[in-house]
């Protein structure tokens, strides 16, 4: 068998939607029995994202959706539901094991809820080495068990002071039971204590060797245990239990579990407890990317798009055509055609064909298209620093005052308060008006160019439509692009505050008045759905707001390059509150960790005591040579990364594994063109004397490994990875792909049986699904060569593969799954 010579990066991606949940209990104690509830996402224990509260409910509805690159192994994605109380208490979670993703990817399902104990929240793996060896004398034998060391273990409280025990159970029912020393403030201690264990022999018969077997046949076990040392009260973090065996000799990692003796008891309870269920819709990908010149032949084929005639013929369409889901297939062909700088002409090729179609001109480009979802995926990649530029300011000030803006009366108890909330209510949106319709000239060159295509074309197939040259963008950018982030602030990371009950509530009327404006140049009238909103609407359909819209509007489209103020006020990209190390700036000074308020610009990156307090420190953009992750032995603490600067190296710990990918990430993109940036860097810290990666003892001595490579951080785009997502796409459609081949094939015969997807030229689509499809065995052939090589080379019980790990186990089964044959 031939072996892979490439290099391979397992790429995994997770969409989740909280939609709501039901029947919750009702609180066992105080005055009011209904409770304040919010979610909280984790893997495995590790919280990511978490929802906004809702208040006084037994049935929540949250319908917020959260997306994620997955930086790291998991053995779980976690809900948990927690009661906002004088204290936040957990009410329960849904855990889905990571081998069972797929099996409610793109799927509504409800979850029941289950209870949360100390036995549900085992995490992490420990290595031992057993070993039996012939004893002092003849009628004895010894059993060897060292404790190496642990990894990933639960944290209590934020932290960790662990320690094992070690038992042997022997036939007759004696345990015997050794202990560690307790390893202070780490979740992956180092042991390395060895216990022997004397086992006196049962029999002196015919067989001179111990039976180690009871009457019953089970064996002797080895039970290590793992607990986190409270002050006197010990917290369960997990247990082995090893079957013992005569001349066992055994080197493993193994995979803790919940406790034995407390199985039975979980069970029962889970079953007869009802806690509610909560609804979930799951996306999950995993996919294998392999060197960029492996995907050449997907990659021209896709390209060759922009140029192919007629439109409906080329890979991109057709792809839109054989993905059922246009979002799926959208998602990665907007950032390969952005990454490769062909977004315009490939969206200008499927407008014009798409408008060429329409009829109706108030339905142009308000369908979910794939045009339309190409087009919302450039702008959320695209735009993303001009929407936090336009809207942050304004939406902070609604999140922190908090005014009520209610102006539903069947919402309302005291309707006196309306018309206080009314002038609240106009006064939000006419600060964020402004803000949007002042922004024109910030818009990012690309969308304007994109926006001047769709102009076009919609004014050249409507020349008798006057506002049609506003409506096809006002409908993208009010509608499809600051409408939505208003709704959903924490989704486009405009916020890092919990929006509660009452400002949701305030963002949602926003939005809706956002929306309105998509029509604020082409209605005739105020006319709308709710009648409490009519008064909001009417203040805004005026000359004033009209001219201001339209004005805007025009400025967006004009051109592919607005003007630029040369002296631009800096944008903030990213903030949030971290851990940093200080960073030795006085001879003398203590280098402890302390939490800082970070705050990232287009200018600078700094740090202050706390939010709104003035800067502690100020590093220029310029002054950053490279941002790199820091391995966990150096400080003993996860998630750390380091920012290089000409003469100190500034440490930081991130609050998750997602978090710091994200500013890794985003401060790698903002300081790759710098001129003075290092080739190469050090992985470990510089402490007590010398670095912990290569020992070098100077402090300014040349970095030992390479920087990351972060040429794919255009736009944050890995064209690679979305290769292999079309790849993916097409091996989990390929029935319907045949089909359509088949169709192609059969057109000139008459077949009856024709697929739901549009094919103008049968011929020319022919070749390019043929293409599609061999490029797709090629790629699949290569993939399952991978995944053999990795079974062959993965040793069970290694600390990639260890024992329990039902993850390895069902590595085989999935090297057939998704194979594509050839016709």
């Amino acid at each position: 068998m031939a072996e892979v010579r490439h290099k391979v990066r397992v790429e995994e991606r997770l969409r989740i939607k909280i939609g709501e949940a039901k029947n919750l209990p009702m609180r066992s104690h105080g005055s009011v029995s209904e409770r304040d509830v919010y979610c909280a996402l984790s893997l495995d224990q590790e919280e990511i994202f978490r929802t906004s509260t809702i208040d006084k409910t037994l049935s929540p509805f949250f319908g917020e959706e959260f997306q994620f690159g997955v930086p790291r192994k998991f053995r779980y994605l976690s809900v948990y539901i927690y009661d906002r109380d004088k204290t936040d208490k957990v009410i329960g979670k849904v855990a889905i094991k990571r081998e069972d993703l797929q099996t409610y990817h793109n799927k509504d399902h409800w979850f029941q809820i289950k209870p949360v104990t100390q036995h549900t929240e085992v995490q992490g793996k420990v290595h031992l080495d057993i070993k039996f060896e012939n004893g002092f004398d003849v009628d004895s034998e010894k059993l060897t068990v060292r404790v190496s060391e642990c990894s990933d273990l639960t944290l209590t409280n934020g932290s960790c002071d662990p320690y094992t025990t070690v038992s042997v159970r022997f036939t007759s029912g004696k345990v015997e039971t050794k202990r560690t020393r307790v390893k202070k403030k780490t979740n992956s201690p180092v042991f390395d204590e060895a216990f022997v264990f004397e086992l006196n022999r049962c029999g002196r018969g015919n067989d001179s060797r111990y039976n180690l077997t009871g009457h019953d046949g089970n064996w002797c076990e080895l039970v290590v245990t793992v607990y986190h040392d409270g002050g006197g009260n010990n917290i369960f973090l997990g247990e082995v239990r090893v079957p013992l065996q005569q001349n066992m000799q055994q080197s493993a990692w193994y995979l803790l579990q919940p406790g034995k003796r407390n199985v039975g008891k979980t069970k029962s309870t889970t079953l007869c407890s009802d806690i509610g269920s909560l609804r979930l819709k799951i996306y999950y990908t995993r996919d294998y990317v392999f060197d960029s010149n492996m995907y050449d032949d997907l990659r021209k084929l896709i390209l060759h798009s922009v140029s192919m005639q007629p439109i409906t013929s080329s890979a991109c369409f057709l792809l839109g055509e054989i993905i059922p889901n246009k979002l799926d297939a959208a998602q990665p062909l907007a950032r390969i055609f952005l990454h490769h700088r062909m977004i315009v002409p490939v969206i200008k090729a499927l407008a014009s064909w798409e408008v060429s179609k329409t009829t109706d001109v108030n339905t142009i480009f308000r369908g979910n298209t794939l045009v339309s979802k190409m087009m919302d995926e450039t702008m959320r990649l695209a735009g993303l620093h001009y929407l936090h530029e336009t809207l942050r300011p304004a939406l902070d000030v609604v999140i922190s005052e908090r005014k009520s803006c209610e102006i539903d009366p069947s919402r309302i108890t005291d309707s006196t308060t309306i018309c206080s909330n009314l002038n609240n209510l106009k006064e939000y949106v006419e600060n964020i008006f402004v803000a949007v319709t002042s922004s024109a000239l910030k818009c990012p060159p690309i969308l304007c160019e994109l926006f001047h295509e769709l102009r076009d074309i919609a004014t050249s197939r409507f020349p008798d439509n006057k506002e049609v040259r506003y409506s096809v963008i006002s409908g993208f950018i009010f509608l499809r692009f600051f409408a939505p982030a208003i709704l959903g602030p924490r989704l486009f990371d405009l916020t890092t505050k919990h929006i509660d009950s009452q400002t949701h509530r305030t963002l949602t009327l926003i939005s809706k008045t956002i929306q309105s404006l998509c029509n604020l140049v082409t209605s005739k009238s105020t006319s709308c759905k709710e009648q409490y909103m009519g008064s909001m609407y009417q203040a805004f359909y005026t000359d004033t707001h009209i001219a201001a819209v339209r004005q805007f509007l025009e400025i967006i489209s004009a051109s592919s390059s607005p003007s630029r103020d040369s002296n631009d006020s800096p944008v903030i990209l990213k903030e949030g509150t971290m851990t940093k190390r200080a960073q030795g700036r006085r001879r003398f000074g203590i280098k402890n960790f302390k939490p800082r308020f970070f705050t990232l610009t287009t200018h600078d990156l700094s740090y202050a005591k706390q939010k709104g307090k003035e800067s502690l420190c100020r590093i220029p953009l310029s002054d950053i040579l490279a941002v790199e992750r820091v391995h966990h032995d150096s400080f003993k603490k996860s998630n750390m990364f380091q920012i290089v600067q000409p003469h100190r190296v500034l440490y930081v710990q991130a609050n998750n594994c997602v978090e710091e990918k994200e500013w890794v990430d985003m401060l790698s993109k903002m300081c790759y063109t710098n001129h003075q940036r290092l080739q190469t860097y050090h992985p470990g810290a510089y402490v007590n004397g010398h670095w912990h990666c290569c020992y070098a003892t100077s402090e300014s001595a040349e970095g030992c490994k390479e920087v990351s490579n972060k040429m794919h951080l255009q736009m944050n785009i890995d064209s690679d990875r979305e290769l292999a997502r079309i790849h993916s796409l097409i091996v989990q459609h390929n029935d319907r792909l045949q089909s359509i081949i088949n169709f192609c094939e059969s057109r000139s015969h008459r077949s009856e049986t024709v697929p739901s997807c549009v094919i103008e030229d049968s011929s020319s689509s022919l070749k390019t699904l043929i293409a599609l499809r061999d490029a797709a065995i090629d790629l699949q052939s290569e993939t399952r060569l991978y995944l053999r090589m990795i079974a062959r080379e993965t040793k069970y019980g290694s600390k990639q593969a260890p024992i329990g790990d039902d993850n390895y186990l069902l590595l085989a089964s999935r090297l057939d799954a998704g194979t594509l044959r050839k016709c």
